[in-house]
């Protein structure tokens, strides 16, 4: 192993890494909390602003799979369509298979320049979480409760919020609804037979509620769906820690644009959308490539640039704090601060463990259970 992985390695790089993060965002929190004295005045300029500020949050964690690890990312798509990306509304639909989709998403987004102003539909116990769910909250994320009798009143008006945003967005959307695992795979297609659905390999069934109303509410500002089908090379199981430790992946994403018709016909569509997802994956899994031209969108420096400006602006001070912490010959205080690094790696290690495919929701599980009863 060469001297610089030997240090990606490192779980002191690792705390180092998490310590820029989580003060940066905290920083960041606190900054976005007085921005709301702008929404009665200005709202279009709050928005702007916290684009920006939930830039320097998500570019961290996309700077990890770029520069720290050198995740290499190659898009499969048309030409034609190629260069219309960044430029329009869209709603993009992602595959849930992998622990570290998510941040391919992010990657995807930041090639493009939608990163800061990327939304999804996330779970409501995400909005309470400092940082990211934090930050989703001044980007106007569309929380909701997974029930969705309880959810259709706010989702709608949050979509609706939506229609007159200031910058380009993309609509990030994972239909599964929960990431892939076999257990939820098999209840799933239990499911499937008993609505006389046809079975899919490599998916769970999709969520057409949630999706035929994004649609709907976003129909006159949204020019096109993405489809998007991720997957990794030689098989690799790509995962959080992996990319913290600096090992280098290899990923493919097949985008192609497409509208529904009929707004009334979103769930046939949806469900034949994933049945072809099915095929591509088949094939991929056959010849280890898609079939469309590969196109690897040039690496933005503005993550790495974002990243080093909190690392120099924070670290300064945490290391002149240490030394005179040495300095001191305290016992008592050399004591507390190895409680305090007890304390960090553990944080660390629960902040991996939420994006674990095996620690993953029983969403999925429940949900479909009840759906046969």
């Amino acid at each position: 192993m060469d001297i610089v992985g030997f240090l990606k390695s490192q779980f002191i790089c690792h705390l180092l890494i998490c310590y820029i993060f989580i003060v940066s965002g905290l920083i960041i929190n606190f900054i976005q909390l007085f921005t709301l004295i702008l929404w009665p005045i200005n709202k279009q300029l709050f928005r702007r602003i916290n684009c920006r500020l939930a830039y320097c949050i998500s570019s961290q964690m996309v700077m990890l799979l770029e520069w720290w690890s050198g995740t290499n990312c190659t898009l499969y798509t048309d030409p034609e369509s190629y260069h219309k990306y960044g430029k329009e509304n869209a709603i993009v639909i992602l595959n849930h298979n992998f622990e570290i989709d998510f941040l391919c998403g992010w990657n995807f987004c930041e090639r493009f320049g939608v990163l800061g102003s990327s939304k999804v539909l996330a779970k409501k116990e995400l909005s309470y979480m400092p940082i990211i769910g934090w930050m989703w909250y001044f980007l106007e994320i569309v929380f909701c409760k997974r029930k969705w009798e309880e959810d259709r009143k706010t989702v709608v008006q949050k979509l609706l919020n939506l229609r007159d945003y200031p910058e380009n967005f993309w609509f990030l959307i994972h239909c599964e609804g929960t990431r892939f695992t076999e257990q939820k795979h098999q209840i799933s297609m239990e499911v499937a037979k008993a609505k006389g659905l046809p079975k899919l390999k490599y998916h769970l069934l999709p969520r057409t509620k949630g999706f035929a109303v994004t649609v709907q509410c976003l129909r006159n500002v949204v020019s096109a769906v993405y489809d998007s089908t991720l997957n990794f090379r030689n098989n690799e199981n790509p995962t959080l820690l992996g990319v913290l430790n600096g090992k280098k992946y290899h990923a493919d994403l097949y985008v192609r644009q497409d509208v529904p018709e009929d707004e009334q016909e979103c769930s046939t569509w949806l469900h034949k959308l994933y049945q072809e997802k099915d095929a591509f994956q088949e094939e991929y899994y056959r010849t280890g490539t898609y079939p469309a031209v590969p196109i690897i969108p040039p690496r933005r420096p503005w993550t790495l640039l974002n990243w080093l400006f909190w690392a120099l602006l924070l670290l300064y001070p945490l290391f002149k704090l240490l030394i005179n912490m040495v300095n001191s010959g305290s016992s008592l205080t050399l004591a507390s601060f190895a409680f305090v690094i007890i304390i960090a790696s553990v944080g660390v290690r629960w902040m991996i463990g939420v994006t674990e495919i095996n620690k993953g929701s029983a969403y999925g599980n429940n949900d479909n259970k009840q759906k046969q009863k």
